[in-house]
């Protein structure tokens, strides 16, 4: 996968909780956001509307509730799509909406900014208070923000869900000891597919990327615009280049932050996955090494890598409270691939594990960056959507051979990303035998935001999306293995100058080439 698994690897759990997550085991407060509530929208933008598709009406908006309310987001709303665009008269599911309405003059507004958190699976509707929030106070006024909750998503309905107990409990080890652990979670991958195809099979063949960037140009007709902004992170990226490549006159903006490489959905892409991660948890191990007064866990990362392979021995053998074992260890400290700010805290629970014994740290890293039993529903959602997106091998002994192959130099995320994507060996749904061929013609200038040491976009395959994008321009923040450049926290100055030069006046970086600007990375933590 090209993006933060669902839950553990949304791509933003919110700038709130991220500013949080270094004190996750030195304090028990509770993170939250709130926003005050902004005027009622009086119009979606100040754009000529464009053609509904079939079925659409006007938008009611009525005022949010509950958590998207003390987010900052007014106004709610819910779309009715079709199924299948191919039979728009046929069976239709609906979309959950949010909005933050522009504040600034009619004269000023700059219509509709529709943006995407990444998935597959993710919510979007958390996204655009704090998109709001993030951007400066006056490019922000500008926009109608709006989010929205993909098809099978959330609030969305149908909300699809294939096994609500599948990350219950203690979780076979990732890593097989042998055939027949192997053969029990291929068998586990099995069951899952299946379990789909019973619950959700008339759902499943029209769970794709292209039909997420349809509903997104049904969200624009039914906002009454000709064009939007797009504002998309990691899978997020994906869904803009399809509906660039599907759309390519209603785009007025687009802004691709963590981009994913179309040329390796998905199985290429997960493989390039695994290898980045791999450099990401050593450079954690350096990064503890280098403070090992504080930690004590070994001053160099080889003595650190030792520990933390030492304690996942341990939780094999003994899991937490009979439940958190290897599996969620290592679900726990991929998080940290997608985020520096979170390695103190990640430290802390390791070292206090090993030294002390205690085990609180652990369950509370878990709790904040592991795959929960409500994450399963977004799990599905990833799987329904890159399993229909493009063929996967549906050879096992491919899936076996190719993961033997990456465990010998990156083995911190090889089979745990191989049984993340199992299911699709045995997806009842065959997708494509390629993925849609993305096309760069025509489009307005794009912002394109990546860091060199991005492991869930990797580099190489943000710059094989830009060579497909000549109107893109991209600013590399050199030496960041953050994923989501432009909603760090703290903000990174030198990127968030670019965001808003961009969506203020759409003004673009001029150098030439594949690296069209750099910034500086955000400081590395300290504990």
């Amino acid at each position: 996968m090209s993006m933060p698994r669902p839950g553990r690897r949304a791509a933003r759990r919110g700038a709130a909780l991220l500013a949080c997550a270094v004190a996750v085991l030195l304090a028990a407060t509770a993170c939250t956001s709130a926003g005050s509530a902004a005027a009622r929208p009086t119009a979606a933008g100040a754009q000529p509307s464009g053609t509904a598709v079939p079925g659409h009406g006007p938008l009611r908006w009525h005022p949010c509730a509950g958590q998207l309310a003390r987010l900052g987001a007014p106004d709610c709303a819910t779309l009715s799509v079709p199924l299948s665009y191919a039979d728009p008269g046929a069976r239709h599911i609906t979309l959950a909406l949010d909005m933050v309405p522009a504040t600034a003059p009619a004269s000023q507004q700059q219509g509709a900014m529709l943006v995407n958190p990444g998935g597959p699976g993710a919510s979007g509707l958390p996204l655009a208070p704090e998109v709001a929030q993030g951007l400066s106070t006056a490019v922000a006024a500008d926009y109608d923000i709006v989010g929205f909750d993909p098809r099978g998503v959330g609030s969305s309905v149908p909300a699809l869900s294939c096994d609500p107990g599948f990350f219950a409990g203690d979780l076979p080890d990732y890593v097989p000891a042998d055939a027949a652990a192997a053969h029990a979670l291929e068998n586990r991958a099995k069951t899952y597919a299946s379990d789909c195809e019973k619950r959700f099979g008339w759902l499943l063949p029209y769970m794709t990327t292209e039909n997420v960037a349809r509903d997104l140009d049904s969200i624009r007709a039914a906002l009454g615009v000709s064009t939007i902004t797009y504002y998309g992170f990691s899978y997020g990226t994906y869904i803009g280049q399809v509906y660039a490549t599907l759309f390519p006159g209603r785009l007025r903006r687009m802004v691709l932050d963590s981009t994913v490489d179309p040329t390796g959905v998905w199985y290429a892409d997960n493989i390039a996955q695994d290898y980045a991660f791999q450099g990401r948890i050593d450079a954690f191990y350096a990064w503890v090494a280098r403070y090992d007064s504080t930690y004590h866990l070994g001053a160099t990362a080889a003595q650190v890598r030792a520990a933390w392979y030492r304690a996942r021995t341990q939780l094999a053998a003994h899991p937490i409270g009979g439940w958190l074992g290897a599996d969620k260890f290592d679900d726990t400290y991929l998080f940290g691939g997608y985020l520096d700010q979170v390695w103190p805290s990640l430290g802390y629970a390791l070292s206090f594990y090993l030294n002390s014994g205690q085990t609180a740290g652990l369950v509370d890293a878990f709790g904040a960056y592991g795959t929960q039993d409500e994450n399963e529903q977004e799990f599905a959602v990833y799987n329904a959507v890159q399993c229909a997106d493009v063929s996967w091998p549906r050879s096992w002994a491919r899936w076996t051979s190719d993961t033997e192959s990456v465990y010998k130099t990156a083995p911190f995320q090889a089979w745990d990303n191989t049984w993340f994507n199992a299911a699709c060996a045995f997806w009842p749904v065959h997708g494509p035998a390629r993925p849609l061929q993305i096309r760069g013609a025509g489009l307005p200038g794009i912002l394109m935001l990546q860091g060199t040491l991005d492991a869930a976009t990797p580099y190489a395959g943000a710059q094989d999306a830009h060579k497909l994008l000549p109107s893109a321009r991209m600013v590399v923040v050199e030496g960041s293995g953050n994923h989501g450049q432009s909603m760090e926290q703290p903000a990174d100055s030198c990127v968030q100058d670019y965001l808003n030069a961009y969506l203020a006046t759409g003004a673009l970086p001029h150098a030439a080439g594949l690296v069209n600007a750099t910034c500086p990375a955000v400081p590395a933590p300290v504990p």
